[in-house]
């Protein structure tokens, strides 16, 4: 009879703690258009499969009226848990229950679920929503955001770990979605900044709201720190699901492989490119000509456009993609573009998962503005990120490499395994009318009609330069292919590189030019 009271005992204690703050907030979390922590983790994870620790955990606070206060779950909830069958470690924090903030014991619930999913080797998934630091806690909030960021960066290239920010991430909070891989934020719901709106206005007088200073769109758009936008909570719970089965669990394993398919884009991957050098085109129909099933998972589609990144399977294997985007910019390198690349051929390389690059660019973009945005430092970026890298790695030059550019995009000189070039490619220091002015320049003031001498100058370097012929006498490029022969070729090289063996110098750790 006892065993029975006390079952019934521990069913109510539940049923109170799966509540959080009450159904009054609860109601009022919905009225926001937001879900509920605890719906948000059974959305996500596959039914059935969700397992909570920590429940009955409670703060310690004794001051300022802390006392008296109940916080269920000291408002963060904390289990494992699988999505496709792969197993994950998640948090969630409940807004319901004093906006979320974080506490010492709030803290050490995510410290505890982060140390188990870096013991088990198995991706750590954090929902953000919070009001920040519990100011009543003090210097125990603070230390409990450093034991957070201190793990994240144990973690950073051993296991995978996704922020969702679904509501607000404010102050320190912010840093420890820096530190993760991958973060997702959801129209109208995400917020994330250092200093919110109150002390902009108080300290600099400049008026702005949270969304325009720290929503979902500026994030996914202007400062590249979100990696996936979604219009709701579903879809961002549809884009982690995909990610999840496109990345293997820790540095020790490979993404787990499916059944190879052909690509379903009927277009012949030789019409992508106009036969005009300088007529745009969308790269990613080359990548969707290429890929299995012709399905690619872009990774910050909306910012620094100029360069495409993502993933898609090869032979039903997981393969990172690099590659220039003539649509914006011509397809140039600068700063956001660079940092963009450099961190995503990173995370493929920590993560076993070979890179394929796609080039098509004219070189650096040029300015005062890049050059004291640091395009020096961040354009060494690339070529820190594709030297280290030792997982394999394929170039295919489909038109424009010339000057840096080439260099930097997995160029045979950082370490390319293969590269192949289209008959279209063109590979010079600089563009045909640049390099024509500097290296003609005598013979062009001299002559009577100075253009006509500059087109016909311009002519010869086209002639020497503009294919991939020079580069090839030289074994810089390893083939040069047709266009429809790029899969195959691809194929093959990421088949015999599969069991690659890169050595390098022992060293305790690079330092990159962050």
């Amino acid at each position: 009879m006892s065993s029975k009271k006390n079952i019934i005992a521990l069913r109510q204690k539940k049923a109170i703690v799966e509540k959080g703050g009450g159904d009054k907030a609860i109601e009022k979390q919905i009225a926001m258009g937001k879900m509920p922590a605890r719906v948000r983790i059974l959305a996500l994870l596959d039914e059935g499969s969700f397992h909570e620790y920590d429940m009955f955990v409670e703060h310690e606070e004794k001051n300022f009226g802390m006392e008296t206060k109940e916080l269920p779950g000291d408002g963060v909830i904390t289990g494992t848990g699988t999505i496709g069958g792969a197993p994950v470690c998640i948090y969630a924090q409940d807004f319901t229950v004093m906006g979320g903030s974080l506490g010492l014991k709030h803290a050490r619930k995510i410290t505890k679920i982060m140390d188990h999913a870096l013991k088990m080797k198995i991706p750590c998934i954090g929902i953000n929503d919070s009001g920040g630091a519990r100011i009543q806690e003090g210097i125990g909030a603070l230390a409990g955001y450093g034991e957070i960021f201190y793990r994240n960066t144990m973690a950073s290239g051993v296991i995978p770990q996704l922020s969702v920010i679904l509501g607000p991430c404010a102050g320190g909070a912010v840093y420890s979605p820096a530190l993760t891989d991958f973060v997702f934020v959801v129209e109208n719901i995400s917020k994330m900044f250092i200093t919110g709106p109150n002390v902009i206005e108080t300290v600099l007088g400049e008026k702005i709201s949270q969304e325009d200073l720290g929503g979902a769109r500026v994030h996914a758009e202007i400062t590249g720190n979100a990696h996936f936008y979604a219009a709701s909570e579903m879809e961002c719970f549809k884009q982690i699901k995909t990610l999840i089965s496109l990345i293997p669990h820790n540095n020790q394993k490979r993404a787990q492989s499916i059944a190879p398919k052909d690509p379903k884009f009927r277009k012949k991957i030789e019409n992508i490119i106009p036969a005009d050098p300088k007529q745009p085109y969308d790269v990613r129909e080359v990548i969707l000509a290429l890929v299995d099933e012709s399905k690619f998972f872009e990774v910050q589609e909306l910012w620094a456009s100029n360069i495409v990144i993502g993933f898609g399977r090869m032979d039903g294997e997981t393969i990172g993609f690099v590659a220039n985007q003539p649509m914006y910019l011509a397809g140039v390198l600068d700063c956001d573009a660079s940092d963009k690349a450099a961190r995503f051929i990173r995370f493929c390389d920590a993560f076993n998962i070979p890179i394929i690059t796609l080039e098509d660019m004219p070189g650096y973009l040029p300015g005062v503005d890049q050059e004291h945005a640091g395009v020096i430092r961040h354009g060494a970026k690339m070529l820190y990120a594709y030297s280290e890298a030792t997982v394999p790695k394929v170039t295919v030059i489909l038109r424009k490499a010339y000057g840096g550019g080439y260099i930097a995009m997995n160029s045979r000189h950082l370490g390319a395994d293969f590269v192949y070039a289209w008959p279209s490619a063109e590979i010079a220091v600089m563009g045909p009318e640049g390099a024509a002015n500097i290296i003609f320049r005598k013979e062009i003031m001299e002559a009577e009609d100075e253009d006509a001498m500059r087109q016909q100058k311009v002519k010869e370097y086209v002639e020497k330069f503009a294919n991939p012929f020079v580069a090839a006498s030289k074994g810089y490029i390893d083939a040069v292919i047709e266009p429809d022969e790029t899969r195959e070729m691809l194929l093959h090289s990421l088949s015999v590189s599969r069991d690659k063996d890169d050595s390098r110098p022992t060293k305790k750790h690079g330092i990159p030019p962050f």
